[in-house]
Parts: C-alpha cells; sequence; structure tokens
C-alpha cells in the first residue's frame, strides 16, 4: 500500500473519529458548565430496547440497536486493514475501549445516557468492521 494510500485512509478514519465523537458526545447540548452534573448511567443490559419493542416503537429501536453495531464497523475495518491488529479480539478490546471513552465522555459531560449495552454493541460493531477485511482479503486470495 502506497503512502499516499495510507494518508488518506488515516485521514478518512480520523474524519470518521470526528463525526462519531460530534454525534456522540460533543452535541448541541455539549457545555463545560454543566461538567459532572446531568450524566445518566444505565446499566441494566438492553433495558432501552425492551421498552421501545414494548411501545412497537420498531424504528427507534433497529436505529439504536443496528446504529450501535454500524457506526463500529469502520473502527475496526480500519485498525485491521492497517494492520493495526492482529486478531479479530484485538479488534474488539479497541472497540470496547473506545466506546468505553465515548460512555465515559457522555457521562461526564452530561449529553447521553452511559449504558452497558452501548459497549457490547460497539465492540461487536468493531469486530465485525475487522472480519470483514479478513474476509476480503481471504477472498481476494483465493
Amino acid at each position: 500500500m502506497s503512502q499516499k494510500h495510507k494518508r488518506v485512509i488515516t485521514f478518512l478514519f480520523f474524519l470518521y473519529l470526528v463525526i462519531v465523537l460530534r454525534i456522540t458526545v460533543f452535541r448541541s447540548t455539549f457545555t463545560l458548565q454543566q461538567l459532572c452534573q446531568n450524566g445518566k448511567i444505565n446499566l441494566t443490559l438492553f433495558e432501552e430496547y425492551i421498552v421501545l419493542l414494548r411501545q412497537e416503537s420498531y424504528f427507534s429501536f433497529s436505529y439504536l440497536f443496528f446504529g450501535n453495531i454500524v457506526w463500529f464497523i469502520p473502527f475496526g475495518m480500519y485498525l485491521q486493514y492497517m494492520g493495526k491488529n492482529k486478531t479479530l479480539f484485538h479488534a474488539a478490546v479497541c472497540g470496547f475501549l473506545f466506546s468505553l471513552l465515548i460512555e465515559t465522555l457522555q457521562f461526564v459531560f452530561g449529553t447521553g445516557f452511559s449504558e452497558l449495552d452501548d459497549l457490547i454493541l460497539n465492540m461487536f460493531g468493531a469486530w465485525v468492521g475487522a472480519a470483514l477485511i479478513v474476509l476480503y482479503f481471504s477472498l481476494r486470495h483465493t
């Protein structure tokens, strides 16, 4: 892979990170004046999803559930493609850690709900992204 190609991919990855952080942490409600005042934590697995299903809010359920997976697929893809991962497990761990950073920042800045299920779904999304790259290269070499 050429240096120019690596730079373009890395630039796109950092753009992706900025977008993810803007959507999840640095929302319009973001302010330093409310630091550590409005954060909320939900440690009950999939509680919000169950409520949405009971309310038959299938679009909201799908958006939140699959969105938490899809938003982390590029994360795992980048790590795997650029050779930062040795295993799919490593991609999942990196996805978990990045998600933990987001959830912590959401709590500290009070810009979202910090939820355990987000960590799990985001980690799975990073794993899926890395697995797609592994699959792509294995099919390409056959």
